[in-house]
C-alpha cells in the first residue's frame, strides 16, 4: 500500500505535468509553425533561445525564474500585490516543469510541419485556400503524429522535472513535492531506501502511460477511423 505523501506526490507529479504540458503545447505548435515556415533577421537567436532550457543546468532555469518572480523585484511584487506570485506553489513547479519541457515540444513539433510537403501548400494556395485555413485544415492534420510526440516528450519531461522545480517552488510535501522531490528527499533520509525504490516504481506509471496512449493515438491516425 503506497502511503499518504506517495499518493499526494503521486497525483501533483500528474497535476503539474498536464498543466504545464496543456499550457505549453498551443505555444510550442505555433513556436513550432512560425520557425518551420519563416525566415526572418535574428531567427538564430530566437532558436538559441528556444533551446537554452536544454543546454544549461535545470537549477539556472529555476534560479532565473525565482529571481523573476521574487517579491523584491518590481514584477514579482507587482504579482503578489495582486495574490498571483506562483513562487513556492505548485504553479511554480508547472512553469518551471512547462518551460524544461518547451523546446522538447518545439523541437517535434517544427520537424513535423518541415515534413510537410511545399507542393500540398503551393496547391492550397492556387485555389485559394487562405494562411490560416492552410494552417487548420492541412499543415495541423499533417503535422498530428508530432505534435502527439510533443505532448508525450512535454508530459514525460514535465513529470520527471527536478532541478528548476526545487528551486522555483521548493520541496514541500504536500504543496510543491513532486515524486522526483520526494524520492530525493527518501533518498537522503537514513533508511529511506525502500521508499525511494518504491517511488522510483511509481514514477514509471505515468511515464508507461502516457507512452502507450501516444501509441494508440498514432496508430488510430495512421490507420483512419474503421468501418
Amino acid at each position: 500500500m503506497l502511503e499518504p505523501f506517495e499518493i499526494a506526490a503521486l497525483f501533483l507529479s500528474i497535476k503539474v505535468a498536464i498543466a504545464a504540458t496543456l499550457i505549453g503545447l498551443p505555444i510550442a505548435i505555433a513556436t513550432g509553425y512560425w520557425l518551420a515556415r519563416t525566415d526572418f533577421r535574428g531567427k538564430v537567436f530566437v532558436e538559441t533561445l528556444v533551446h537554452i532550457p536544454l543546454v544549461v543546468p535545470p537549477v539556472v532555469v529555476g534560479f532565473v525564474l525565482l529571481l523573476v518572480f521574487t517579491a523584491t523585484n518590481p514584477f514579482g511584487a507587482w504579482l503578489a500585490d495582486y495574490g498571483l506570485n506562483p513562487a513556492f506553489t505548485w504553479v511554480a513547479a508547472a512553469i518551471a516543469s512547462g518551460i524544461m519541457a518547451f523546446p522538447l515540444m518545439v523541437r517535434s513539433i517544427r520537424q513535423a510541419f518541415e515534413a510537410e510537403p511545399a507542393a500540398y501548400s503551393d496547391v492550397a494556395q492556387t485555389l485559394g485556400v487562405d494562411g490560416i485555413a492552410r494552417f487548420i485544415r492541412i499543415s495541423l492534420p499533417l503535422a498530428y503524429p508530432g505534435i502527439i510526440s510533443a505532448g508525450v516528450l512535454g508530459f514525460a519531461r514535465a513529470i520527471g522535472e527536478f532541478g528548476a522545480t526545487i528551486t522555483f517552488a521548493a520541496n514541500i510535501p504536500g504543496l510543491t513535492q513532486t515524486l522526483p522531490l520526494a524520492l530525493y528527499s527518501a533518498a537522503q533520509s537514513p533508511g529511506g531506501e525502500p521508499v525511494a525504490l518504491r517511488l522510483a516504481i511509481i514514477s514509471l506509471v505515468p511515464a508507461i502511460g502516457s507512452l502507450l496512449a501516444a501509441e494508440w493515438l498514432q496508430r488510430k491516425h495512421l490507420n483512419g477511423p474503421s468501418t
